[in-house]
């Protein structure tokens, strides 16, 4: 019998505006990197409305998701696993902006090799999402399911 790895479930979302796209700088493992706004899947909430959250706790912004970009295994040293589910959409300013998540340094808006010379990235997945989405894959909303839950016994 093989040994299960954790695994975590993580959204990200893909905001593009003339050529730029929306990047946090946050911190990991004590230096700052950029990354798509993105976090982990809480419970009770699926994957649409997780990557809604996501942005709105890390811009400050409503994010409206109008396709699904794919999925990525990221493969972390200590041994699990990250599930990353990426979305693409639109993003506008609330009536009302929340706080933004303190653990957000600030925000770019910068074309992929701007990103890519002058920055570290949290993962090799935040320019293979957006090389996905400048290849033009776009799945249905509905492809990334909703939540359901088991009936019990």
């Amino acid at each position: 019998m093989t040994e299960r790895l954790p695994c975590h479930i993580t959204v990200a979302a893909v905001i593009e505006r003339d050529g730029r796209f929306l990047f946090v700088e946050e911190t990991d493992d004590g230096r700052h990197v950029l990354n798509q706004p993105a976090g982990h899947l809480d419970a009770e909430e699926d994957l649409v409305e997780a990557v809604i959250r996501e942005v709105r706790e890390e811009t400050c912004l409503d994010f409206q998701p109008e396709a699904l970009l794919g999925c990525d295994l990221l493969a972390l040293a200590n041994g699990a696993v990250t599930l990353r589910v990426a979305f693409c959409g639109t993003a506008s300013e609330p009536s009302h902006p929340p706080a933004r998540d303190p653990a957000i340094h600030a925000l770019h808006w910068l074309t992929p090799d701007e990103a890519r010379r002058g920055w570290p990235l949290r993962s090799p997945l935040v320019l293979r999402t957006i090389r996905r989405y400048h290849d033009g894959v776009r799945l249905p909303l509905a492809a990334a399911g909703s939540l359901v839950h088991a009936e019990g016994p």
